[in-house]
């Protein structure tokens, strides 16, 4: 399944280009989790308001979800940017 998070930063979130390859980096060791084959990370290609900022896709079976809610990256996730992110939406989906 694709496990996909799209995400909007807060407004006063500056440099938000900046915070991609960080959260890159972060997600690259996705393939370390038992049943996880990888994640990739788009950045949105237009600036307006009313778009979200970054979609990050991970490639998994359906089992492994427990195994990446419980992951070290998915906890740093987390604590590294969640306080910056203004909304967050969560889709899950066979493909």
């Amino acid at each position: 399944m694709k496990h996909m998070i799209l995400a909007k930063f807060k407004p006063e979130v500056a440099n938000k280009a900046a915070l991609l390859e960080p959260i890159r980096v972060l997600f690259s060791a996705a393939d370390q989790i038992p049943g996880v084959r990888g994640a990739a990370v788009y950045p949105c290609c237009v600036q307006r308001n009313n778009r979200y900022d970054v979609l990050i896709v991970l490639d998994m079976d359906r089992e492994a979800l427990p195994m990446y809610d419980d992951s070290e990256m998915h906890h740093a996730w987390k604590a590294r940017y969640g306080s910056l992110l203004e909304k967050k939406a969560i889709f899950d989906c066979d493909m």
